[in-house]
């Protein structure tokens, strides 16, 4: 018949439909999760997912704090890279910092409209440019030099301070893409 269609469905769709309708009116709220479950305790015993956890929660914290300054976490990593180095290429910046070199380039944008870092002619290269920190760039880092530790502070106040060292230095020792670079502790 022209005009009419009439829907294909497998045998059994309109019983699942049924079901899944008709327990909506009656959902029940979802129990909390309880961390003793076994399978919570797989997951709390997973050390990568506690530092990704642990890793979320500093970001927040410090976007948080650094809210304010139109600055996010990303931006402040790169500042604080710069302050380490004379200036430094694009894709060094990507390397060092483990960011994707498309997010550089609007990090560097967005810090160079606020003032803190300009693009200037490389030493020996003048086709290639580099990143420098600004003067208005380390006046930043040292008006937010209490903020980062007051977060810190916060991340690690479970710890004494022999276990924040310890952390420290197993995070430099993991976490440097250069196994070879000498300890700067």
């Amino acid at each position: 018949m022209l005009g009419t269609r009439t829907a294909h469905r497998s045998p059994g769709a309109s019983n699942r439909e049924h079901a899944i309708t008709s327990q909506r009116p009656h959902a029940r709220k979802p129990e909390p999760v309880d961390a003793d479950q076994p399978w919570m305790r797989g997951l709390h015993s997973d050390t990568g997912y506690l530092l990704y956890r642990l890793g979320l929660r500093s970001g927040q914290l410090f976007n948080a704090a650094l809210q304010e300054s139109g600055v996010r976490l990303r931006h402040y990593a790169l500042l604080r890279y710069l302050a380490t180095v004379e200036g430094a290429p694009q894709r060094e910046l990507s390397t060092r910092l483990g960011y994707d070199p498309s997010a550089i380039v609007g990090l560097v944008d967005d810090l160079a409209a606020l003032g803190f870092v300009e693009r200037r002619p490389a030493p020996g290269d003048r086709r290639s440019r580099i990143v420098v920190l600004t003067d208005d760039g380390r006046a930043f880092l040292r008006d937010t030099d209490l903020m980062s530790r007051r977060v810190t502070d916060e991340l690690l106040q479970p710890l004494s301070e022999d276990q924040r060292r310890t952390l420290h230095a197993l995070l430099l020792r993991t976490s440097d893409p250069d196994p070879d670079r000498p300890d700067p502790a």
